[in-house]
């Protein structure tokens, strides 16, 4: 139960997180009377965001809603493109650097090439851009990615991620915890999504989650959980490997650069106890140094083995120059997706779909 959830919290850094408090509390109260601007955009606009800092599953939520909204409409995707080497306004084709648009939007890019891919740190900007008519045509939908504090733009549909595992109700602000903003800012949005729940929740649970998060009458609360597909080989045509096709006796290298890799190896450990990790920061770019200890952990390993990474960390390998061509046959990359639990789907589904219809078509009588 939630009730018996340990999260981590600094209490010696408490004042500097009143004081953050102060700050965007302030910011926030600019925006709600309006001295602050939020604008509107004649086309539908979702907004997948956290107040959480990492780790919340932004981007497989992103992705189920471009699967969900793709073979209907014309989707844009733009993000910040977070430690990115370029500045402003890209669209990414198939011919875009990882470094010009970042790890998650490549990853997007490749895995979606019929949307439209673009970074820009300025949302607004970035809109302007995806519906001038020619830079990104047909557009009908644009997807923000990680834009729920960037309230300079009002999208027409919000939806808030909350990881199960460090709930926002038990969290503080930064940077004693890791609460971007005050809890109280999830009443700005329309959807609250509990992430990273697990499989099997009771309805006790579920119960219990729902109270102490309290949604708004005007706000739907959903449960997601993470479902882990095939196997990929990164650098090779070999073939896919179903997970239950570890062994037992097969040691894995887990390599990452992500917030928490504690579902991963949890996961993991239900086909093989023989798990050896070698963690790196979030987004983390790889030097050789990172490169070279992840080849002597992996020479270290009994012969049967291999290394498994993840999608966001398959962006920044797969034409890293350093990466050992003894390695490459080794490394497979695990995709992560979401699943809504307790038959949410099908409502979740019906209310993105109804808002993306109904505003495409106010937006085209308004072009017309």
């Amino acid at each position: 139960m939630s009730g018996n959830r340990k999260i981590k919290i600094y209490h010696g850094l408490r004042p500097l997180a009143f004081l953050f408090r102060i700050g965007v509390t302030i910011r926030n109260y600019l925006f709600d009377k309006d001295i602050l601007h939020s604008r509107s955009f004649p086309i539908p606009v979702i907004c997948v965001g956290n107040i959480t800092v990492g780790g919340t599953g932004k981007t497989p939520h992103t992705e189920y809603l471009i699967r969900l909204l793709k073979e209907e409409f014309q989707v844009a995707v733009l993000s910040r493109g977070y430690k990115r080497k370029s500045k402003g306004f890209v669209l990414a084709d198939a011919r875009t650097a990882m470094e010009e648009i970042g790890d998650e939007p490549y990853q997007m890019a490749h895995k979606f090439p019929d949307i439209y891919m673009a970074v820009d740190r300025d949302r607004s900007h970035g809109i302007e851009q995806l519906t001038d008519g020619h830079t990104a045509p047909g557009t009908k939908v644009i997807i923000l990615d990680d834009a729920f504090q960037h309230r300079y733009v009002k999208a027409g549909k919000t939806i808030l991620l909350i990881d199960y595992n460090r709930p926002i109700y038990m969290d503080c602000m930064l940077p004693a915890g890791r609460l971007r903003e005050p809890q109280k800012g999830k009443t700005r949005a329309d959807i609250i999504i509990v992430s990273k729940c697990p499989q099997a929740m009771s309805n006790e649970e579920e119960e219990e989650l729902r109270r102490n998060i309290s949604p708004e009458p005007h706000q739907q609360l959903y449960f997601t959980t993470l479902s882990y597909g095939k196997l990929q080989p990164l650098f090779t045509n070999g073939k896919e490997r179903q997970l239950e096709s570890l062994e037992s006796d097969e040691h894995i290298l887990l390599v990452t650069g992500i917030a928490s890799p504690a579902a991963i190896i949890k996961r993991l450990e239900q086909h093989t106890s023989h798990i050896k990790t070698v963690t790196f920061a979030d987004h983390h770019d790889f030097s050789e140094a990172d490169l070279q200890k992840v080849e002597k952990t992996f020479d270290e390993l009994p012969e049967k083995k291999l290394i498994i990474t993840t999608e966001k960390d398959a962006a920044r390998l797969i034409n890293h120059p350093l990466v050992g061509e003894k390695l490459k046959p080794y490394i497979y990359v695990l995709p992560v997706s979401v699943e809504f639990l307790n038959e949410g789907e099908k409502m979740f589904n019906q209310n993105i779909i109804e808002y993306v219809r109904e505003n495409s078509r106010n937006s085209s009588l308004s072009e017309g």
